[in-house]
């Protein structure tokens, strides 16, 4: 591709996912599905902006899913691991023998042989990690014991390719020894070395990591080069990709062991945040490319049969993720999400499927039904999640909240309702009961639900801004309903459900920042609270009384601030939209401000100077 196809290229891919993700965000789809959506739409089979170089593009952007996998990995520490071996050997190595079996059986019944049979069996038992994780990630679930299972399984499976891709051979009738890596450097070695030196590979890496990466970070970051520090986040992810594809590993697992490696280094956040934008980008890309790369045809001419195997897939698929769930006494909500979430078939089947064409497991016309169905599977998740959250979650959500405790949640009548207990509801919580004020918490965290509830306070799970769970806390009986939810779009619909079906009850928000206060006021809030304005101030007045003022004086400056803040926040807000008045206005009240804070200090002298002119200058 010449320079100016490969910017046309990045044009196109572009646009579509700054057009239709958006979309499908605000409808409530989610952003996976939006670039599946935009795949599809640039394809060749839709508008046919992009050709068959989506399929060469896919294998590009699955670089998104090896950097994924590093940052996940730089979140983990080895106690959590160990703390998960139960779920990661247990559920994900069941997982993969029940639904192996189980496909391969129904592959047999169907007229294949057995040794393709297992090869697609092995294949399918695979899920999606980038879609799984990413769908996770975005709905605040990866803590969860959903999130936590789905992880496991998913661990287990990455690193269950390396034995699929040495059973594979063994499956074959033919001569072909095409590797699924390209040219593994060790692949004319015998089998017991080739385990030598992936092992001594993985060690490497886990010494290089816990000795020697440190100091290298460290001699980096004194540098003070930003750049530089990011070069070398992207060099360390680079460089064991290559490595471990050199001994055949995959390199998802590799960049995912050394991100745990790093877990405890102080440099993890900063590795993180450098690696946050190339991963979002690329991952976004691989599920373009995923669109892209769907033969449409296919699915448009046998769409019964398509559909078919996609349904019996997913059924089979969450049918032995069910089980092993009720096994592993996850708990019933979880469970169903957790089974739905895992039930497509993952990425690495596209590369599973073009190895065992080329050992000659499959013939081509079933490689390309089956590809086609693996793409179906993957676009259907996000759908299917979507349809749960807003039917049997919903259900499932109002009878779990009920058995919390030994009283049903209808029953209660306390004054104030909590929505969100954060490190912002939490501290009034506690404030409230001290001064003993009956609250109930509505969370949507299972871990906080439960720990808070070994404390004694009346809480229960589930998503407060639906007005039916509300209302089944005792909504009708409540006087104050603090709004204190950290999503700031979850806030918002939660006090306009509240305000629009009961306007008696006083609302009073948290607010982030300014513009979050302007927007709940644009709302009708009365009572808006900055959780960071007052304690902001507070350690000002202490700054002062350290610099020597009298604690009079620095009590009396808080209290003129906080007045003149309140007026100014008002006089703003009615000009928010005029951004030349808005400003101006801003630079006049703080030098007003600055006036009366001096005349009551004592420090007219200093009147004179011009700060927020020095400033611009």
């Amino acid at each position: 591709m010449n320079e100016l196809g490969f910017f046309v290229q990045a044009l196109i891919y572009l646009t579509s996912a700054i057009i239709i993700v958006p979309i499908a965000n605000r409808l409530g789809l989610g952003s996976v599905l939006g670039y599946l959506i935009a795949g599809i739409v640039i394809g060749p089979f839709v508008f046919g902006f992009v050709g068959t170089e989506g399929k060469d593009m896919l294998h590009f952007a699955e670089f998104g899913v090896v950097m994924m996998l590093f940052a996940i990995g730089l979140e983990l520490e080895l106690d959590l691991l160990w703390r998960l071996k139960f779920w990661l050997l247990g559920l994900g190595g069941l997982q993969i023998i029940l639904t192996t079996a189980i496909t391969a059986g129904f592959a047999f019944g169907f007229g294949f042989h057995w040794k393709p049979s297992l090869a697609l069996g092995l294949i399918l038992s695979l899920s999606s990690t980038a879609i799984v994780l990413q769908t996770l990630k975005e709905k605040g679930l990866m803590k969860s014991v959903s999130g936590q299972a789905a992880f496991s399984v998913l661990l287990f499976q990455d690193m269950a390719v390396i034995p699929i891709l040495a059973i594979f051979p063994m499956l074959s009738d033919s001569d072909v020894t095409t590797s699924a890596q390209g040219h593994s450097l060790i692949e004319h070695l015998p089998g017991y070395a080739k385990t030598l030196v992936v092992l001594s590979v993985v060690i490497g890496i886990i010494l290089v990591g816990k000795y020697l990466l440190s100091p290298f970070f460290r001699l980096l970051a004194k540098s003070g080069n930003r750049e530089i520090f990011t070069g070398a986040s992207l060099l360390l992810v680079i460089a064991i990709s290559v490595l471990m594809g050199a001994v055949g590993v995959s390199a998802a697992l590799g960049t995912f062991l050394g991100g745990v490696v790093l877990a405890s280094s102080e440099y993890r956040h900063e590795l993180e945040s450098n690696i946050e934008p190339f991963k979002g980008l690329l991952l976004g890309l691989f599920f373009l490319s995923v669109g892209a790369s769907m033969d449409l045809p296919v699915v448009i001419h046998s769409p019964s049969k398509i559909l078919g195997i996609v349904f019996g897939i997913i059924f089979i698929k969450a049918l032995v993720l069910f089980f092993l769930g009720f096994i592993f006494r996850i708990p019933l909500d979880q469970n169903l999400y957790f089974s739905l979430a895992l039930s497509q078939v993952g990425e690495f089947s596209f590369v599973l499927f073009g190895y065992s064409e080329g050992l000659g497991l499959f013939k081509e016309e079933s490689i390309i039904i089956l590809v086609a169905c693996v793409a179906v599977s993957m676009a259907i998740t996000p759908v299917l999640l979507l349809l749960y959250e807003k039917t049997f979650f919903g259900l499932l959500e109002s009878k779990i909240s009920k058995t919390q405790s030994n009283q049903n949640i209808h029953k209660q009548e306390n004054p104030v309702i909590i929505c969100g207990f954060g490190r912002f509801g939490n501290m009034l919580g506690r404030f409230l009961r001290s001064n003993g004020i009956p609250i109930t918490i509505l969370d949507f965290d299972a871990d906080r639900v439960e720990m808070l509830g070994r404390f004694g306070f009346k809480v229960y799970f589930g998503d407060p801004t639906r007005l039916e769970l509300l209302e089944s806390a005792g909504l009708e009986h409540v006087k104050v309903l603090v709004a204190a939810l950290d999503n700031s779009e979850k806030q918002t619909e939660l006090i306009r459900n509240v305000s629009q079906h009961y306007p008696q009850i006083k609302i009073v928000a948290r607010a982030g920042d300014r513009e979050d206060a302007y927007n709940l006021k644009e709302m009708g809030v009365t009572y808006i609270y900055r959780e960071t304005r007052e304690t902001a101030v507070q350690m000002g007045k202490d700054v002062l009384k350290l610099l020597g003022t009298r604690a009079h004086t620095a009590e009396k400056a808080k209290n003129l601030f906080l007045k003149h803040d309140d007026d100014t926040f008002h006089e703003l807000f009615a000009l928010r939209a005029d951004r030349v008045q808005y400003m101006s206005l801003a630079k006049q009240r703080n030098a007003e401000l600055e006036r009366l804070m001096f005349v009551d200090l004592g420090k007219e002298e200093e009147l004179g100077r011009d700060p927020w002119s020095e400033m611009e200058r």
